[in-house]
């Protein structure tokens, strides 16, 4: 079972994602451990004070490291776990991807330490974070939304968390592409039909459609996915063949 505990300011803000759908099912069928852990129990003065003035100046203010250096030491030694991931999360770090994702649940601990205000004293990435990990180019108010993205992932990846594992291996970016269109009843919707060959019986050919089609959109919605995804000789034929500006 995977155990993640998460450092956060405002754990209030996790109880409702938490505990519905695959996640939900997934921690009431023990596939996961899930703790939330309230930054501010581990200070020591009567204001339980967090966050403090930058040294040098500066807008904003900054996240103090003795709260977050003694959460993780508790949650460490509560579970006494020897490969303990400590994820910062930060839009400095690493870009998460999917490859990321399954590289962290290789373990079966992981830390999500999420950030606010201006940022965190730069000691807890350098001393303490075994990880830096940034959900994208954009600027959030704090990592929670970030540490429900890696948690929703991770989970997805977990035996047992999803009833079909063909789901999990046909999703977008499992193979490096884009999934192909989904399409159910009924075959026919306002005058827009669903695609003949779907309807055909002819497994076949579906899924040669299907490949064509993931193709398709990964090379005409994000083809730098193409640079690292694991073509065969026929994916690369395909995509010779796509027009990309009939759709």
């Amino acid at each position: 079972m995977l155990r993640i505990d998460v450092l956060t300011l405002f754990p209030e803000a996790f109880s409702g994602y938490l505990s519905h759908s695959i996640i939900g099912r997934a921690a009431e069928k023990q596939v996961v451990d899930i703790r939330l852990h309230n930054i501010r129990d581990f200070t020591h003065d009567k204001h339980s004070t967090v966050d403090d003035y930058p040294y040098g100046g500066g807008a904003g203010m900054v996240m103090k490291p003795d709260p977050i250096f003694e959460a993780v030491e508790f949650v460490k030694t509560e579970n006494q776990a020897a490969d303990c991931r400590i994820v910062l999360l930060t839009p400095q770090g690493k870009l998460f991807t999917q490859e990321l994702a399954g590289k962290l649940i290789e373990g079966n601990h992981i830390i999500l330490i999420c950030g606010h205000y201006e940022g965190i004293d730069e000691r807890v990435a350098q001393h303490l974070a075994t990880d830096e990990i940034s959900i994208g180019d954009y600027l959030l108010s704090g990592g929670e939304v970030a540490a429900m993205v890696i948690i929703d992932c991770l989970v997805r990846l977990l035996p047992g968390a999803i009833g079909s594992s063909a789901s999990l291996v046909e999703e977008s970016h499992m193979e490096g592409l884009l999934e192909y269109p989904q399409y159910t009843r009924p075959p026919e919707y306002r005058g827009w039909k669903v695609p003949d060959v779907l309807l055909s019986g002819n497994h076949k050919e579906i899924a040669n459609w299907r490949r064509a089609q993931s193709l398709r959109r990964t090379a005409s919605r994000r083809p730098d996915l193409l640079n690292k995804a694991a073509l065969t000789d026929k994916d690369n034929k395909m995509l010779k063949s796509i027009d990309l500006n009939n759709n």
